[in-house]
C-alpha cells in the first residue's frame, strides 16, 4: 500500500492514461489530462509552501474542478477539506475556523505539470471531513492515507465488484464521505470512468444513465424513491446498469424492492459514516439479501455488540454497536476529549443499537445519538436547536426527526415563545433559512405553551413523537 494515497491512482493513470475518466456536460477528460492538471495544482500549492500534512480547503461547484483540485492537493500531500458549497455562510465560517487551513483553493486555472505524488507517511492525514456531533458542533474527522485507501480498497473490491470496464454516476455532492470516496476516488482507483450531475434530479440521472451506459449509480434513498416515482424512468433503457448502491441513510426493505420491480436491479445496502467508511454492507458478489438487515461486516472489519458497561453480548441480542475496522478515522481534529469518548483501544463506538445473528447479519434497532438522517444527511439535532434559540423570541426548542416518505425522516422543530414574543412557524421557518443550510432547516415548527420535560428538567423528546 502506498503511502501516500495519490500514488495509487498515479499508478491507475499511467494503466490507461488516454482512457476518458472524467464526463461532466459536455467535457471529457482522459487520466492524462487528468493527472497533469492535477500535477499543476500540487505545483502551485508547493510554489505557495504547502507541506506535507498542511490543512488545505477546496470550494468548487463545478465536480471537476473539485476533483482536479483534489488530486492535486493530495499529490502534494496535504491534508485536504472539500467544503459543501450548500453550507449557509455562518456554518461555512465555523468549519474554517475550526480547520486553521493554511489555504483555501477557490480558482484553478488550466496550467497541466508533471508531478509525481510526494512521499508522506500513511499514518499522515489525507482528508479531514466535518461532520456534526449530537452536540451540534462540527467536528473533523481525520482520515489517513492508509485509512482512506482501506476504505476505498473495500467499496473498489468485496463491496462494488468495480472494474475498469465500469461507468460510475455521480449525484452526491463531493464534500460527503459518499460522494468523495463512493462515486470519485473508488472509481478512480479501479480505473472506471465517472459521469457527473451537477444537480440531481430523476429525468437526468435516467438520461445520464442511458446515453453513457452506467454501470453502477451509487446514490441515497431520497433519489432512488424519486427516480422510481418518475414516469421517465418507464421511458428509459436501463440494460446497461448492473446495480445501484444506497449510502448515508438507511434504505429500507421495501424501497430497495420498489427499485429491484421498476428496473431490474438491486440496490446494495449497507452502513457506514465519515468516521469510518462502509464497514458493514451486503456485496455485489452475494446475491443474499435480508429484508431487515444492513448487511455483514467487510473483510478485516470486527464487530461486537456490549451492554452498557462494555461487556459483549450473546448472539441476537441487543447492545451498542463497536467496530473495529482499518478505515477508521485517527481521531477529531483537536479534540482529544471527543475522540476518546468514541474511539477506545481501536474500537468505534457508533451509538447505535443492533444486534448481530449466527450468520453475522446485522440489524440496526435504534440510535443513542440525538441526530436526523434526512435525504442522505446526518444532522445533529443540536446545531439547529442552537439557531433557534439564538431567535430573540425563543425561550426553549427541541428538534426531532420525523418519518417521511422520500427523504426517511424530515426536521421537526418545537418550541416555545419567551412571554411577550411574536412569532410565527413561518417567520422562524424563514429565519432558519438564513442560518442553516437548505438541507437542515426545518420544514415543520410547532409551537408549544411548554415542552414535556422529566423529573431533572430534561426535554423528553419521545413524547414529542408520540
Amino acid at each position: 500500500m502506498p503511502g501516500n494515497l495519490a500514488a495509487a491512482l498515479e499508478a491507475t493513470a499511467k494503466r490507461a492514461p488516454d482512457k476518458a475518466v472524467l464526463i461532466h456536460g459536455d467535457g471529457v477528460l482522459c487520466w492524462r489530462e487528468l493527472d497533469a492538471r492535477a500535477g499543476a495544482v500540487a505545483t502551485d500549492l508547493a510554489r505557495r509552501g504547502i507541506e506535507a500534512g498542511d490543512r488545505v480547503a477546496l470550494e468548487f461547484e463545478d465536480p471537476v474542478r473539485l476533483t482536479i483540485a483534489l488530486l492535486g492537493a493530495l499529490k502534494a500531500g496535504a491534508a485536504v477539506t472539500p467544503l459543501n458549497p450548500r453550507l449557509a455562510e455562518d456554518e461555512k465560517s465555523t468549519i474554517l475556523a475550526a480547520l486553521d487551513a493554511k489555504l483555501v483553493l477557490r480558482q484553478l486555472g488550466s496550467e497541466e505539470a508533471a508531478f509525481e505524488a510526494r512521499p508522506v507517511d500513511d499514518t499522515n492525514p489525507a482528508f479531514i471531513l466535518f461532520t456534526s456531533g449530537s452536540t451540534g458542533v462540527p467536528k473533523g474527522v481525520v482520515l489517513s492515507h492508509r485509512a482512506s485507501h482501506t476504505a476505498l480498497e473495500h467499496w473498489r473490491g468485496p463491496i462494488l465488484d468495480l472494474s475498469s470496464a465500469d461507468v460510475v454516476l455521480s449525484t452526491l455532492p463531493p464534500a460527503h464521505s459518499l460522494g468523495i470516496f463512493g462515486t470519485i476516488l473508488a472509481p478512480l482507483l479501479a480505473g472506471a470512468t465517472v459521469v457527473f450531475l451537477s444537480r440531481f434530479s430523476p429525468e437526468d440521472a435516467l438520461a445520464a444513465i442511458e446515453e453513457h451506459g452506467v454501470t453502477v449509480y451509487p446514490g441515497v434513498a431520497t433519489m432512488f424513491q424519486l427516480i422510481v416515482d418518475s414516469p421517465a424512468l418507464r421511458k428509459t433503457g436501463l440494460s446497461s446498469l448492473r446495480f445501484a448502491a444506497s449510502g448515508a441513510a438507511p434504505c429500507s426493505w421495501e424501497l430497495a424492492e420498489q427499485w429491484r420491480r421498476a428496473t431490474g436491479t438491486r440496490i446494495i445496502r449497507g452502513y457506514g459514516m465519515t468516521e469510518l467508511f462502509r464497514p458493514i454492507s451486503y456485496s455485489a458478489l452475494d446475491e443474499r439479501d435480508m429484508p431487515d438487515a444492513i448487511g455483514r461486516a467487510v473483510a478485516d472489519v470486527r464487530l461486537r455488540i456490549v451492554d452498557g458497561e462494555g461487556n459483549d453480548l450473546a448472539s441476537g441480542e441487543v447492545g451498542e454497536l463497536w467496530i473495529n475496522s482499518p478505515a477508521h478515522m485517527t481521531g477529531y481534529l483537536d479534540e482529544a476529549e471527543q475522540t476518546e469518548a468514541v474511539l477506545a483501544a481501536e474500537w468505534f463506538k457508533t451509538g447505535d443499537l443492533a444486534s448481530i445473528d449466527g450468520e453475522g447479519f446485522v440489524r440496526i434497532e435504534g440510535r443513542l445519538k440525538d441526530i436526523i438522517l434526512r435525504g442522505g444527511y446526518t444532522i445533529a439535532a443540536g446545531s439547529i436547536e442552537q439557531v433557534l434559540l439564538s431567535h430573540h423570541g425563543i425561550a426553549e426548542a427541541a428538534v426531532i426527526g420525523v418519518p417521511h416518505r422520500e427523504l426517511g425522516e424530515e426536521i421537526a422543530a418545537y418550541v416555545v415563545l419567551r412571554p411577550g414574543a411574536e412569532a410565527t412557524a413561518e417567520t422562524i421557518v424563514d429565519y432558519c433559512k438564513q442560518h442553516l443550510a437548505n438541507f437542515k432547516y426545518p420544514r415543520q415548527v410547532h409551537l408549544l405553551d411548554e415542552l414535556p420535560k422529566g423529573p431533572t428538567g430534561k426535554i423528553l423528546k419521545v413524547k414529542l413523537q408520540s
